[in-house]
């Protein structure tokens, strides 16, 4: 640790802390190696106490405070000297890119292992198939990684693709294994010398772990490819074909619709409270977003830095606002003694965060899907004249077999059709079957249609309020998929064309500098003649 007249600033310890978390959002907080904090569900602030720089960490089940000391950037994490209030000694705490906290060597042998079970269980499994070329090497080229194990099962001049994913894995590798799973499909078919045919894919899942598989698995196109699902039970050994067509009903549904106006206008003490701390000529450039009917955001280019909650105030029936800032995850309460401090917050990140911003600055990289989704909604009915720019919905909370996810924007055509939008600024191998969970789930709410009053069918989203005044119909909805040009993943479009028919989908890719200019550079849609059949 640096000491004396070379010790790092305050403001540089905490700006490197905020630069670590701004590149990994799924980060983990750990001491003496145990996780304290997943960074993804927990809140954080970072300020300056009289030449001190204190880290503020807090999430539902506990929270910590210290003096940051000095970092260190490591390999694999960031090392953090603290101390905590009335120590004697330091502590040292880590940022590490993940919760995951299995040694490169114990993570390879769980795969070997998992590997030769697969093979062995395959074998007895399938009698007169041959378990050939099974691997778990990487393959950037091809996007394969590690996690997942693939390889044929040959019967005479047939063969089928088969993947598997072990019970070591995270969830996440486990829900992605489908996406691995179509790509190594079209990999064995384009490399097939011609004298076998591969006409399926066969997916191996934990034992408990396959509803998210079968749901996407559903909407497939069948008719392209043979699709099974299996789950395999480490311990006894156990395959068993899980049905995917039979996931029971999906337990979809939306939270109510609320007034924006009216939240804004629950909130207008606090709300005047922070604008007062803003440049006037910074104003223009503001979002000020309800979240829900007693919370209300302020945003720059997509990033919330400070917000108000409208709520009961303690001891007594009397309500305020609570009024806070911070970029991302880092939260302050704003009191009288820090209202300078949010106004020099306010000024750098008004400093860092504009379309010719410094691309290495943290505040200028933060929330970059939310700054294209802000850029979207303020120009999409130049962009998409034929969708409803007037009822345009976002990061709308929906529910689905227990798990929450935010669809990220959510409108109406023109025809009434609904039309589920899903962004990403950089390349994700995963976005065709994490967009196609939205689809479903939307699917599903349009659906599910009841009379009110004696009046026509209604869908859930319009009986809890959505789309006022228009009529949605009852057509299955559009799939509209976009992000920058050369950060829209190579995968994904031969995932996408392995879609069922029934889903509408739409491939947009937008220019690169969308910052400053958005424009459509191309769009590919289901319909393309290159498209699975």
């Amino acid at each position: 640790m640096i000491s004396g007249a070379d010790a790092p600033s305050p403001a540089r310890l905490a700006q490197t802390i905020e630069a670590y978390l701004a590149d990994h959002p799924a980060a983990a907080l750990l001491e003496d190696g145990r996780v304290l904090f997943d960074m993804r569900m927990a809140r954080y602030a970072l300020s300056e106490s009289h030449g001190r720089c204190l880290l503020e960490v807090w999430s539902e089940e506990r929270n910590l405070v210290r003096t940051v000391l000095g970092v260190q950037e490591r390999a694999q994490c960031l090392r953090i000297a603290t101390r905590r209030m009335g120590a004697a000694k330091p502590q040292t705490l880590e940022l590490a890119p993940t919760s995951n906290r299995r040694t490169p060597t114990a993570r390879d042998t769980a795969r070997r292992n998992y590997q030769r079970l697969l093979e062995r269980v395959l074998a007895r499994s399938f009698i007169g198939a041959k378990v050939e070329g099974f691997r778990s090497a990487m393959d950037l080229e091809h996007s394969f990684g590690p996690a997942y194990v693939r390889g044929r099962l040959l019967r005479g001049v047939a063969a089928d693709a088969v993947i598997g994913v072990g019970q070591a894995e995270s969830a996440a590798m486990v829900d992605g294994v489908l996406t691995l799973g179509i790509l190594w499909l079209d990999y064995c078919r384009q490399h097939s010398d011609g004298r076998r045919y591969v006409g399926g894919l066969k997916v191996v899942v934990p034992a408990g772990a396959w509803r998210v598989t079968a749901e996407r698995m559903a909407w497939l196109n069948h008719a392209a490819a043979g699709f099974e699902l299996f789950t395999l039970d480490e311990r006894s050994e156990e395959l068993t074909a899980a049905d995917f067509r039979d996931t029971g009903n999906l337990d979809s549904s939306l939270v109510h619709a609320f007034s924006a106006k009216a939240a804004i206008e629950r909130c207008r003490v606090g709300l005047d409270r922070l604008l007062d701390l803003i440049p006037p000529a910074a104003r223009e450039h503001l979002e000020i977003r309800p979240s829900s009917p007693t919370e209300v955001g302020l945003r720059l280019h997509g990033l919330e830095f400070a917000r108000v909650r409208h709520g009961v105030a303690a001891h007594s029936f009397s309500r305020e606002d609570e009024v806070s800032f911070g970029a991302g995850a880092g939260e302050t309460l704003l009191t009288s003694q820090n209202q300078e401090i949010c106004r020099e917050v306010c000024a750098r990140l008004f400093e860092s965060r504009h379309a010719e911003g410094d691309h290495n600055d943290p505040l200028f990289r933060m929330a970059s899907e939310r700054w294209l989704e802000s850029r979207l909604r303020a120009g999409i009915a130049e962009l998409f004249p034929d969708l409803r720019g007037d009822l345009l919905y976002t990061q709308v909370p929906a529910l689905s077999s227990g798990d929450r996810g935010m669809l990220d924007l959510l409108t109406l055509d023109r025809n009434g059709r609904l039309t589920v939008i899903e962004l990403k600024a950089d390349e994700d191998l995963h976005l065709p079957l994490q967009a196609l969970d939205y689809w479903i789930r939307v699917r599903a709410l349009n659906a599910d249609r009841q009379s009110v009053g004696g009046g026509r069918p209604l869908s859930a989203s319009e009986r809890q309020g959505y789309f006022a005044g228009a009529e949605v119909s009852p057509l299955e909805p559009r799939l509209l998929l976009s992000g920058p040009a050369l950060r829209i993943h190579p995968a994904n479009e031969p995932v996408l064309r392995y879609f069922s028919p029934q889903v509408d989908w739409e491939l947009i890719a937008v220019s690169e500098h969308w910052r400053r200019e958005l424009k459509i550079i191309f769009r590919k849609r289901s319909g393309d003649p290159r498209a699975v059949s």
